[in-house]
């Protein structure tokens, strides 16, 4: 909760800092004085930070619905029981409640973390990684998502992708507006194209800029998640857990969809890193390696 207002009163802040500039360049008249631009900022931060919390809401329940994830519990016998009882001492190690634990039916190898908050947190696996990986590593790969719930990376996202929607909306739409209007030879006004036909392309250029600043937070964030958990396991197991990620990430789920992939693990070729929600497999574990030889992981 502190996490969240703080985020709050932080994009309270930014809508305010850009309602003063653009208070200024109008003064200045850089800017049309009837433009309708601080309503906009309003209304597009309203809408974009609070549909993204809505979505978070309802992030845990869509995971399931979408990848079919089936609840296990410690009664649940074989590699489910064994998975509840391990993701539940993690939580205990960390200091966090025991979330809600499920397996979905895929051959890749993956697990993710989602949900509104530390007390309504969903840790999933896919049965790839359930069955394909050794019971050390996995733990270290249970505990790299328990450190996601831990560190509030589920809200944090959430939150920064709501200001990024809401900055893609304002900037699309006061583009639009400010276009310049003229007048034809015949001493009609002209004026540019329809707003929403213009509107559009912005949106889809702006996002996809948008992007490129979530996708290179994720990839900080799971540096951090693999630092937490070296700590609760160790850092051989997490480092062994991402090298043998690494061998297969050939490994694709046939429902594979743009939705769902900032819940998987990946590692894209060339330029499109840049839009990978996670770092590459080599880098996260040079990054442990380092971290476990200077003692920032004791």
């Amino acid at each position: 909760m502190l996490r969240t207002v703080l985020f709050l009163i932080t994009n309270l802040a930014v809508v305010l800092t850009i309602s003063l500039i653009l208070s200024l360049l109008t003064g200045l008249g850089l800017l049309p004085p009837d433009l309708p631009l601080l309503p906009l900022l309003v209304s597009c931060f309203v809408w974009g930070v609070l549909g993204a919390w809505i979505s978070l809401q309802f992030s845990a329940e869509s995971a399931k619905r979408m990848m079919g994830v089936q609840l296990v519990g410690p009664g649940s016998g074989g590699a489910g029981s064994w998975l509840h009882t391990t993701v539940a001492r993690l939580a205990a190690q960390a200091g966090l409640p025991t979330p809600e634990v499920g397996v979905y039916g895929s051959p890749e190898w993956n697990a993710f973390a989602t949900g509104p908050s530390r007390n309504r947190a969903l840790v999933a696996v896919s049965t790839g990684i359930l069955e394909g990986m050794p019971p050390e590593e996995l733990e270290a790969v249970l505990a790299h998502e328990m450190s996601h719930v831990g560190n509030g990376d589920m809200v944090t996202m959430t939150l920064l992708q709501g200001v990024i929607n809401a900055f893609v909306m304002f900037l699309a739409r006061a583009v639009a507006l400010a276009l310049p209007r003229g007048q034809r030879d015949d001493g009609r006004d002209y004026a540019p194209p329809p707003t929403m036909l213009l509107v559009w392309p912005l949106e889809v250029v702006l996002g996809v800029l948008g992007s490129l600043v979530t996708a290179w937070f994720s990839r900080h964030r799971e540096f951090r998640a693999d630092a937490g958990a070296a700590r609760l396991t160790s850092p051989d197991a997490m480092a062994g857990a991402l090298a043998r990620l690494g061998g297969v990430e050939n490994l694709q789920d046939p429902r594979d969809e743009p939705t769902l992939a900032t819940l998987k693990i990946n590692e894209p070729p060339g330029f499109l890193r840049l839009f990978a929600s996670h770092p590459p497999i080599q880098a996260r574990i040079r990054a442990l390696q380092e971290a476990a030889r200077s003692g920032r992981l004791a």
